[in-house]
């Protein structure tokens, strides 16, 4: 390793040599370093499945404009819309077709007692258009009452046994007071909200919750006509809409303001990125409380050099070297810990969290830059340092 930083940094490697030069102290500094990226890649990887399900939460159905109530910051939020809503949505000529959806929340009484808490999409049989690709083709047959779609990911359930349900071998279960019976299944997974999801129609949804109505759906789907902007259309349903308590976006939008509300303004986002944060200070107090003890240490060393006139960037270069050594050599710990961490999260959890080479990456660069600041931080006390007063 001498060898290769000598090559490296085209000098005798000072800042290496001194921090093997105490082993115990390097250890607990790696250590430290270890201890820090953990605490930042669990927290982001957290809140990367945060925002994994919150996009995911949009995959059972499609369109060009969502139209939701005015409150409604996330997709399960919000006040039911006024049916004459949708009506007023296709009285536009660009607007191609429109269809109400449905959201609540039922629990799932399992055979063995447990509760799961489902989140249930309810849409019209006949707006397949509207559907998303993992329930499109299903959607007709949920026309029979009482049948349903079963996210065969659903937390803590067997995933094996939901996925050979089928309209041949079909599950049936309590919900909400009411047996449905499950003919099909897709894959969702759960969420920090829910723990799986179901699929009905519209007049199943109804059934399940009596206390909704027909005319109170939860969202309204619109598309455009071919060769229509739907930007335009969007301006022009806001217009047209003015009256109503609706906003009105593109699908895409709805679901970036979702992700910013959840991860900006709902606790969990916010506590999870403050987590980061702190994670981060915690990195740069223990790389600079350890550069600058060596500083301190070898500040005789240090005076000999200035005396001899070396300049203040020479004793900045092997600070930084040692920066670069801890936080390089402290990444890989703390990474393959995470890994184990991840996995241990999943299984526990269900959640989908997962190391991505970009989280890596960034974390090993922002290591980087951290141990660089905290040693340029411990080397200001050499840049004042008179070496008259140092022996």
């Amino acid at each position: 390793m001498t060898h290769l930083l000598t090559l490296l940094l085209r000098r005798l490697p000072i800042g290496w040599l001194q921090l093997t030069h105490n082993r115990g102290r390097m250890a607990a500094a790696l250590a430290g370093v270890a201890f820090a990226n953990v605490l930042v890649l669990v927290q982001l990887g957290i809140l990367g499945a945060l925002n994994g399900t919150i996009a995911v939460a949009y995959a059972p159905f499609q369109g060009d404009i969502f139209i939701s109530a005015s409150d409604a910051n996330t997709l399960t939020d919000g006040s039911p819309l006024a049916r004459r809503v949708l009506y007023q949505a296709l009285s536009d000529p660009q607007v191609a077709a429109a269809a109400p959806l449905y959201l609540g929340n039922v629990e799932w009484t399992r055979q063995d007692g447990s509760i799961a808490e489902m989140t249930v999409y309810g849409m019209p049989v006949e707006a397949q258009r509207f559907a998303g690709p993992l329930i499109r083709d299903a959607l007709p047959t949920l026309s029979v009452p009482d049948t349903a779609l079963i996210d065969r990911g659903t937390r803590g359930a067997d995933a094996e046994a939901l996925a050979q349900v089928s309209p041949d071998t079909p599950l049936q279960f309590e919900a909400n007071g009411r047996t449905v019976t499950a003919t099909g299944n897709f894959a969702l997974g759960g969420s920090f909200n829910a723990d799986g999801s179901l699929a009905v129609s519209d007049q199943t949804f109804l059934r399940l919750f009596p206390n909704r109505i027909s005319g109170t759906p939860s969202h309204i789907l619109v598309d455009v006509a071919p060769g229509a902007d739907p930007a335009e259309v969007v301006a022009r349903l806001t217009e047209r809409l003015a009256s109503e308590p609706v906003q009105v976006r593109s699908l895409a939008a709805a679901k970036a303001d979702d992700l910013t509300y959840q991860t900006t303004q709902r606790p969990t986002g916010v506590i999870f990125g403050f987590s980061v944060a702190m994670a981060v200070v915690i990195g740069l107090v223990i790389v600079y409380q350890v550069l600058s003890t060596d500083v301190a240490d070898h500040l005789a060393e240090y005076a000999t050099f200035k005396a001899m006139g070396y300049p203040h960037r020479f004793f900045l270069s092997i600070v930084l070297e040692e920066s670069f050594i801890l936080g390089a050599l402290g990444f890989l710990p703390g990474l393959l810990v995470a890994l184990g961490l991840y996995q241990g999260v999943a299984a526990l959890t269900g959640l989908p969290i997962a190391m991505t080479a970009a989280r890596g990456i960034m974390v090993f660069i922002g290591t980087i830059i951290a141990c660089a600041a905290s040693g340029s931080l411990a080397a200001r006390r050499l840049r004042t340092a008179d070496p008259a007063e140092l022996f």
